[in-house]
């Protein structure tokens, strides 16, 4: 099958968040199942320094009124996957995809993602003009749904859409004004157009066009579809449940793998476990915490916002240093929560290290130093950072939400358990799920056994490219 998968953002182009990870392996994957995958994404300055083996510029005219627009065949960086850069001035700009370097949103970024859709969607219905034409469109996140809205105009276009929700709170809102500016016509905005209360939606455009759509775990399939954490779309989707999958995100072991990490100060696996207790060491030497083996040290790898639970962790601050343990946390995000956490770690010295900002080898030395990894999220669709933590040995400590739910089975059961899992949104729970894993972690042998399993699982991308392939195989 040739499929046309456009995202934006892709791990080591760019990267923001889980979307990038999954960008950057699942079409690999497929790849290595045997499927022709070409990426389309935005030609910003880093993925243009980054990118391999940069062709010819094509040029595909204006589409949008904006200015010549081309496209620059390239390759991920490391690999054969094959990419087609959306190449435009809009792009080029210092600060993050999505923000400026004050982070604020882009006032222009429904022109910048409506090229980049557009782009994706003359090459589905013009693709001989490449050489190359795809059997599906793979789409992902709102920054790309408006291709399924350009293909459903385009008379004659039969070319299967999926559209891919890796996070439901994020929907590409705009002004009402912006629909001609991104080339839609005035009856799209609709209640079964792209209205959405009163505002365009990207998102919804995904949702109401595609003819698949796809999440990234089953638990979060199901509850987008309620009013708790349906973000206003969850009459839609219980509408489209039919049409609704959830397939469960991967891990590239290539990338998060103890025993061949270059970020790491010692390998270790789960027959040789020497090299974590190194790691441990060296983490709490980095964040300026006691270094201590017996104490155990909880790692945060996070963005900084209310979904993600931050705000419980501040509140159960002080129980949870009274179980003995130590907080080793990186993010960013909300203001709020940067300065809070950056005060508790100078008010709690040798107990609390905070990293404010996005640093991939330090992520890394946090999964391989910490004993245990905490995710208390509010809503998850998958998480990723819990299956890296597994991976590693470090036992995640999650909230039953979402993927969370999907991934990691509680200690309660003590032959299939590989972490920790709470049931509310509640600072009560999140310490007695801690109290459970710091007394797991004083019985050694118990202890072990539980990070021997953990360790032994396997979520790798070949099982969740056998997913997409088969749904792609239905559509078709």
């Amino acid at each position: 099958m040739r499929i046309l998968y456009l995202t934006s953002e892709a791990y080591p182009l760019v990267k923001t968040g889980g979307l990038a990870d999954v960008a950057g392996a699942l079409p690999r994957a497929l790849r290595e199942a045997g499927e022709d995958v070409r990426m389309v994404l935005p030609a910003y300055p880093s993925v243009l320094d980054r990118a391999e083996g940069k062709g010819v510029r094509v040029s595909v005219g204006d589409p949008l009124g904006i200015g010549e627009t081309g496209l620059i065949p390239a390759r991920l960086p490391g690999s054969d996957q094959f990419l087609w850069l959306v190449d435009n001035p809009i792009y080029d700009r210092a600060g993050g995809p999505y923000v400026d370097s004050q982070g604020e949103g882009w006032r222009d970024n429904h022109i910048r993602f409506a090229l980049l859709s557009r782009v994706a969607a003359m090459i589905t219905v013009a693709g001989g003009f490449l050489g190359w034409k795809p059997d599906i469109v793979h789409a992902n996140d709102w920054q790309t749904g408006l291709v399924p809205a350009y293909l459903a105009r385009w008379d004659g276009v039969v070319t299967p859409t999926v559209f891919t929700i890796h996070n439901l709170h994020y929907q590409g809102n705009f002004d009402p004004w912006v629909l001609s500016s991104v080339a839609l016509p005035p009856e799209m905005f609709s209640l079964s157009g792209v209205e959405f209360f009163g505002r365009v939606s990207f998102m919804k455009a995904g949702l109401q066009y595609s003819r698949k759509i796809t999440t990234v775990s089953p638990t979060y399939a199901r509850e987008i579809q309620t009013p708790e954490l349906g973000m206003g779309f969850n009459g839609l989707l219980a509408s489209r449940s039919a049409d609704l999958h959830g397939i469960l995100n991967g891990v590239d072991y290539d990338i998060w793998n103890s025993a061949a990490d270059p970020h790491i100060p010692a390998r270790y696996s789960a027959s040789r476990m020497a090299g974590k207790a190194e790691c441990k060491t060296a983490l709490q030497r980095e964040l300026n915490l006691t270094e201590d083996p017996n104490a155990p040290l909880i790692g945060m790898v996070t963005r900084m916002t209310g979904e993600k639970g931050l705000d419980l962790v501040l509140d159960a601050l002080q129980p949870i240093l009274e179980t003995g343990a130590q907080l080793a946390i990186l993010g960013a995000g909300d203001s709020y929560l940067e300065r809070s956490f950056a005060v508790a770690a100078a008010g709690k010295p040798g107990r609390v290290g905070t990293r404010i900002g996005f640093d991939e080898p330090l992520a890394h030395r946090i999964q391989a130093g910490s004993d245990m990894l905490l995710v208390p999220s509010r809503s998850e669709p998958c998480g990723l950072t819990q299956l890296y933590a597994l991976r590693y040995g470090t036992l995640p400590i999650v909230r039953h939400t979402g993927g969370l739910a999907d991934t990691v089975i509680d200690i309660g059961d003590m032959d299939l358990g590989t972490g920790l899992v709470f049931g509310a949104p509640d600072p009560n729970d999140l310490i007695d799920a801690i109290r459970r894993g710091v007394e797991l972690f004083a019985r050694k042998t118990d202890w072990r056994k539980v990070q021997k399993r953990a360790m032994s699982e396997d979520f790798s991308w070949l099982r969740a490219a056998r997913g997409y392939a088969a749904l792609y195989r239905d559509m078709l």
